[in-house]
């Protein structure tokens, strides 16, 4: 076993993985090529104002390198032998990204990763591809191609492939697009609960941003969606009214489009409070879940109007684990 952690920081969090490799050659455990170590998950807002701006805020940087010499801690204490960090949508559009990248270097001791969305789309589709279990509940396999949705805090990876092919070396498509939570929420949803002429134009962004999706990837032929990232987790998580967050239920269920979308709504006309009072709801998305929950919605539609897709898979496994396995 070679261990190795992987960190992916986002526009709304920075996560890290720590995990065991099986050696070429060695058996997996279970069949699944990551043994986790330790998971942990911060929500430092990186990208707070990036939209508007084009610019890191100081206090954004603190809170992210603050929680880097943390992890920085736990990766040496844990005994890492490759780590890789990878950031993705605001650091891509700060004009003052150079600031972030050296204090992680003095921080963690490695090169941070800038990554563009096309990189970002394929660490997604296999992290996601390689953890989705290959049948469903009713013991159904799900159909290839996947369409694997990343939906973070400033952009969204829409990648169709073949688990089998990608493996192979195949390259899936993929378009990367500006639309996210932190984003949508800053741009467009200003009031406690959005005014409809908020959520419209909202959705008109989104679907702006789905029509170059489409363009470049074809939707129509998609077996299955799968959905990853924190807003995807949690609009399952309220279908399912679980009753704390819970990664064991959340990863691999599969869910009638009907009721992901009929969640969605509920968690776009909520209010802050009632958002906050949720059990599975984590503080840090309180006030962006509103955005994540109309883009997901507007992503869910767009698949199943095209596709032969009439349910939802939701995976825990995302572009963090395809980070920890690059490092193979």
């Amino acid at each position: 076993m070679t261990r190795v952690a992987a960190i992916d920081c986002g526009t709304n969090s920075i996560r890290l993985l720590v995990a065991d490799l099986p050696a070429p050659g060695e058996a997996t455990v279970a069949g699944q090529p990551l043994v986790d170590v330790h998971r942990e998950m911060r929500v430092v807002r990186l990208g707070e104002g990036v939209d508007a701006t084009g610019r890191l805020s100081d206090a954004a940087l603190e809170r992210t390198l603050a929680a880097t010499r943390d992890y920085a801690a736990l990766v040496r204490g844990l005994g890492a032998e490759r780590t890789r960090f990878v950031a993705t949508s605001a650091s891509r559009d700060a004009s003052n990204a150079q600031v972030f990248v050296d204090g992680v270097r003095e921080a963690l001791g490695v090169e941070p990763e800038v990554v563009a969305g096309a990189e970002e789309a394929a660490l997604s589709f296999r992290g996601a591809a390689t953890g989705v279990p290959p049948r469903g509940p009713d013991g159904v396999s799900l159909a290839s191609p996947y369409c694997v949705v990343d939906l973070g805090g400033g952009s969204t990876e829409v990648v169709l492939g073949d688990p089998g092919a990608t493996a192979a070396g195949a390259a899936p498509a993929a378009l990367s697009v500006d639309v996210g939570c932190v984003r949508m929420t800053e741009r467009h949803l200003h009031d406690d609960p959005p005014t409809a002429e908020q959520v419209a134009a909202a959705r008109a962004d989104v679907d702006a941003a789905l029509d170059r999706v489409a363009a470049a990837v074809p939707l129509e032929a998609a077996g299955a969606l799968v959905g990853v990232a924190g807003t995807v987790t949690t609009v399952t998580a309220h279908a399912l009214r679980l009753p704390r967050y819970d990664p064991e239920r959340l990863h691999g269920a599969v869910l009638p489009v009907p009721d992901v979308l009929a969640a969605c709504e509920e968690l776009l006309a909520m209010s802050r409070e009632q958002r906050a009072a949720l059990p599975y709801m984590h503080p840090g998305r309180v006030d962006v879940i509103g955005a994540g929950a109309l883009v997901w919605a507007r992503v869910v539609e767009r698949v199943a109007d095209v596709a032969d897709v009439r349910s939802v898979v939701t995976s825990e496994h995302d572009i963090l684990d395809g980070i920890a396995l690059s490092l193979a």
